[in-house]
C-alpha cells in the first residue's frame, strides 16, 4: 500500500541509476574536496549522503507506520535534507534549537556523538512509544542532550527567543564564574522555516540580536532559515532581502539542497559567529517534496508544475551527483547503499510498534511539573552565610529595620536570594534603576549589572531571555511590568516554558520566576492600555505555579518558595505582585500599621515556609467562610470585622488562597465544612476569574454546603474614578455575607 503521494523513492533511483558514470583505475582520495573550490572532503559528503539517506527513510517509515495506524507523527524533512552539511560545519557541542523539518541535520549530527542509535529513538517517537528517549512517547520532537539538541516543538519560530536567551547566557557565565553544559566558546544555532520571517517572535528575537550588535554586546547565536518558498533562489524575494537588511546582523546565504555549497556557508558563518561573538544570518534555499504532517496528496496544496520543478532539485539526488562526478562511488553502489538503510529503517519499524506505550495518566504528566515539598522546604530555609548577609545589608539586616511594607519585603527577599544563589539573574525594564514602584531599588549596586540590569521594552525579549538562561542551568527572574503586558507572553509561556521538562522527560529544565505587577485598584496606573487583571489563559497551562501573595510576610516566604522549587525542580512560577497594595500601610484603621510585616531572620525560615498550595486562615468564624486572595484578602478583612462589630455580629475566618495554580483544595474543603456557608471573594472578572476554579474544586472535592460569589464585572479597567464601578468593592462583600446568612 503506497502512502507517499509522489514516489520520491522512484524518482530518486531513476534520477542517480541515469547519472553518467565511469569506472578510473584508481579510486578517488576521499581526503581531498569532493569538487574544485570546496573545503568539503570526499568522506564528509560520503558521510553526509548517509545522514540524508536516512532523514529520507525516517520520513518514508513514519508515513508507513501512520497507513498501518501505527505512527502518529509525519512531519517530512524531505527536501531539507540539505541541512545535513550545516551539523557538519558546527561542533556537536553547539547547542542546537531546531525546525521540526530538520531530519538530516538531527541524523548527522548523531552521526558524530557515539552511542546515539538516531533510527531506533526518532521511530520510537513515531510511534508514541513510552521508551522513546526525547519525551517518553508524549510528542515527536527533536531533542537529546547527548546532542546538544534542546528539545522544543519548534512552532512558528516560538524557539527563538530562547536562542537569544541562549546565546545571553553563554556570555554572561563567565562574569558569573558559573559553568554551563556546553564549552564556553560554543555558539547557538536556531532554525526556522520562511513562513515564520513576518512573525512577531521572528521580529522581535531577530531586533534584540541586532541591537546587541549595535551596542557592542556578545551574542553569539547562528538564525538559519530554511526557505522552500520558491523564491528564495532569487535576491530580491521578500524572504532574502527582509533578512539581508537586517540591521547587526551579518548574512550569508547558500544553495540549501547542494551539501558542498551549504557546507561553506555554514562554515564561515560558523566561524564569523564563533569568533566574533556576534549574530548572523545564514539563509538557505530548498525545497520540500512531501506533505506537511501526511497530509496526503501534496499536488492539492502545490502546482504540480511547481512540484516537478522541486523534484529537479531533490537533495539527495544532488549529493548522489556528487560523490559519482568525483568518482568515490558509482551509481548502482549508492543506490544499494540507500537502500540497505531502507530495510534497516523498515526492520526497526516493525521492531518498536511492539515497545510499550505511556499506560497511565500519572505515567504522561509525570514530567509535566515533578513535585518534591521537602526538599523545596529545605532549599526555601537556606539562607547566604552570617557573615555575607551582614555585608550585603550593610550592618542593618531585614529582621532589624521593622515591620516592612509589601514592596519591601520583595525587595529584601530578592537581595537574600541574590546573596544566596550566584546563578540568579534580576531583569526587565528599567529593574536596575527600582523599577515603577522602587521594588528592585538597589539590586543592581549591591550585586552589579551582570546579575540585575535593564532590558529593552519588550516582553517577548524579557522571556526569551529568561528561557535561555533558566535552560542553561541560571536561575532567572524576570520582572514583567502589568499582567497587561503578561498576556503578550502567554504563546512562549505555553509552547515553550511550561512544557520543556514534559517534552524532555526532565533532562532540560525551565527554572523561573517571572514577577508581574497585577490586579486593580490602583489610582496611579499608566499602563497605556486598557489595565487587565484576569490570569484565566495562565491557570490553563498545565504545570505553572502562580503566586498570589497579598501581605508583606507571605510575599517573602512565597518568594523563597518559588525560588526554590523552580532551583529543585525546574518549577515555572508566574509570581503575581498586587501594586495597589506595594506601600499600603494600614489595615483597619489610618495609622494602624496593619499591613505591615516583620521581616524573620533565617532561623526562622524553615518554621514561616509557605508550600505551593497551601492557603492561610485568619480568625475562627462560625458563620461564614470568606475565600480570596490578593486585593480581596484586604477588603475581607475589613468586612469581617465590621460585621463581627454589628448587633448582632456575623463571624466570618478568612481563607487566603495565597496560590491560584495549584489550588490549595484540601484547606479550602477543610474551612468550608466548619461553616457549611462560602462566599468567594473575587477581584478578577466574574467571567473566567478564580471564583469560577474555587467553586468547581469545593464541588468536585464534595462539598456539599451553600456556596456563592462576588466579583468585578465583565470590563477592562478604565482609569480614574470609573474603575470603582467595574471592580470588586467592600460594599459588595458585606451584602452577599448578609444574603448568605439570611437565606
Amino acid at each position: 500500500m503506497s502512502t507517499v503521494p509522489l514516489d520520491i523513492d522512484a524518482h530518486f533511483r531513476e534520477a542517480v541509476a541515469a547519472l553518467p558514470w565511469e569506472p578510473t583505475a584508481e579510486p578517488a582520495d576521499p581526503d581531498r574536496p569532493v569538487r574544485p573550490g570546496s573545503s568539503l572532503t570526499g568522506a564528509q559528503a560520503a558521510a553526509l549522503y548517509q545522514a540524508q539517506v536516512t532523514s529520507r527513510h525516517l520520513d518514508l517509515a513514519a508515513r508507513w507506520l501512520r497507513a498501518y495506524g501505527e505512527g502518529f507523527h509525519t512531519v517530512e524533512s524531505a527536501g531539507h535534507e540539505g541541512i545535513a552539511a550545516v551539523a557538519a560545519a558546527l561542533r556537536p557541542t553547539d547547542p542546537a534549537l531546531l525546525h521540526y523539518r530538520d531530519g538530516g541535520f538531527y541524523c548527522a549530527r548523531a552521526a558524530q556523538v557515539d552511542g546515539v542509535d538516531v533510527v531506533r529513538d526518532v521511530l520510537r517517537g513515531v510511534v508514541a512509544a513510552s521508551t522513546d528517549p526525547v519525551t517518553g512517547g508524549r510528542h515527536k520532537i527533536f531533542g537529546s542532550p547527548a546532542l546538544a539538541v534542546i528539545s522544543t516543538t519548534a512552532h512558528a519560530a516560538c524557539h527563538l527567543p530562547r536562542a537569544v536567551g541562549l546565546a545571553f547566557a553563554l556570555t554572561v557565565s563567565p562574569r558569573l564564574n558559573t559553568s554551563l553544559p556546553w564549552p564556553q566558546d560554543s555558539i547557538v544555532v536556531a532554525s526556522f522555516g520562511e513562513a515564520s520571517v513576518n512573525r512577531a517572535v521572528t521580529t522581535v528575537s531577530l531586533t534584540m540580536a541586532g541591537w546587541c550588535a549595535h551596542s557592542g554586546l556578545p551574542l553569539p547565536v547562528l538564525f538559519i532559515c530554511e526557505d522552500n518558498s520558491g523564491a528564495s533562489q532569487r535576491s530580491d524575494s521578500w524572504v532574502a532581502r527582509s533578512l539581508r537588511d537586517r540591521p547587526g546582523l551579518r548574512y550569508f546565504t547558500a544553495d540549501g539542497c547542494d551539501v558542498a555549497a551549504t557546507y561553506e556557508a555554514a562554515r564561515q558563518a560558523a566561524s564569523w559567529v564563533r569568533q566574533r561573538r556576534r549574530p548572523a544570518i545564514l539563509h538557505l534555499s530548498l525545497v520540500r517534496l512531501l506533505g506537511d504532517m501526511g497530509s496526503g496528496d501534496e499536488t492539492r496544496h502545490r502546482p504540480l508544475a511547481r512540484t516537478e520543478v522541486d523534484l529537479t532539485r531533490d537533495p539527495l539526488v544532488i549529493t548522489a551527483r556528487m560523490l559519482v562526478e568525483a568518482g568515490l562511488a558509482d551509481p548502482e553502489e549508492l543506490i544499494t547503499r540507500y537502500d540497505t538503510i531502507g530495510w534497516h529503517i523498515r526492520a526497526v519499524a516493525e521492531e518498536v510498534v511492539a515497545e510499550p506505550k505511556p499506560s497511565s495518566a500519572r505515567e504522561v504528566m509525570a514530567s509535566i511539573a515533578p513535585r518534591r515539598p521537602l526538599r523545596v522546604a529545605q532549599a526555601a530555609a537556606r539562607a547566604a552565610p552570617a557573615a555575607e548577609r551582614t555585608r550585603v545589608f550593610a550592618d542593618r539586616l531585614p529582621e532589624q529595620e521593622g515591620p516592612l511594607t509589601l514592596a519591601r519585603a520583595i525587595n529584601r527577599a530578592l537581595v537574600d536570594a541574590l546573596s544566596a544563589n550566584p546563578r540568579m539573574l534580576v531583569f526587565g525594564q528599567d529593574v536596575g534603576a527600582g523599577g515603577a514602584d522602587g521594588v528592585t531599588a538597589g539590586l543592581q549596586d549591591l550585586f552589579g549589572a551582570a546579575r540585575v540590569f535593564d532590558t529593552p521594552p519588550d516582553e517577548i525579549t524579557i522571556l526569551g531571555l529568561a528561557l535561555g538562561a533558566g535552560v542553561a542551568g541560571l536561575l532567572p527572574v524576570p520582572e514583567i511590568r502589568s499582567l497587561s503586558a503578561l498576556h503578550h507572553l502567554e504563546d512562549q509561556l505555553r509552547r515553550e516554558a511550561a512544557p520543556l521538562q514534559y517534552l524532555s522527560q526532565g533532562a532540560y529544565r525551565n527554572p523561573l520566576v517571572i514577577r508581574v505587577t497585577g490586579h486593580g485598584y490602583r489610582d496611579d496606573h499608566d499602563d497605556g492600555l486598557p489595565a487587565d487583571n484576569t490570569i484565566a489563559a495562565l491557570r490553563d497551562i498545565p504545570g505553572l505555579v502562580i503566586a498570589a501573595p497579598a501581605r508583606p510576610d507571605d510575599a517573602a516566604a512565597m518568594l523563597r518558595t518559588c525560588l526554590a522549587a523552580a532551583r529543585t525542580d525546574g518549577i515555572c512560577c508566574v509570581f503575581v505582585e498586587p501594586a495597589a497594595l506595594y506601600h499600603t500601610r494600614d489595615l483597619y484603621a489610618p495609622d494602624d500599621d496593619g499591613w505591615l510585616a516583620e521581616y524573620p531572620e533565617p532561623e526562622r525560615w524553615a518554621a514561616t515556609h509557605v508550600p505551593i498550595g497551601r492557603a492561610r486562615v485568619y480568625g475562627e468564624g462560625e458563620d461564614v467562610t470568606i475565600v480570596t486572595y490578593g486585593n480581596g484578602l484586604r477588603m475581607s478583612l475589613r468586612v469581617a470585622r465590621r460585621l463581627a462589630n454589628d448587633s448582632p455580629g456575623i463571624t466570618c475566618r478568612v481563607v487566603d488562597l495565597r496560590w491560584l495554580a495549584p489550588l490549595p483544595v484540601d484547606d479550602l474543603l477543610r474551612e468550608a465544612n466548619v461553616t457549611g456557608r462560602v462566599l468567594v471573594v473575587d477581584e478578577t472578572r466574574r467571567r473566567g476569574g478564580i471564583g469560577e476554579g474555587v467553586v468547581a474544586a469545593l464541588l468536585d472535592a464534595g462539598y456539599r454546603g451553600r456556596v456563592t460569589r462576588v466579583a468585578s464585572v465583565d470590563s477592562f479597567i478604565p482609569q480614574g474614578p470609573a474603575a470603582r464601578h467595574v471592580l470588586l468593592g467592600e460594599q459588595q462583600i458585606q451584602r452577599a455575607v448578609d444574603d448568605l446568612v439570611a437565606d
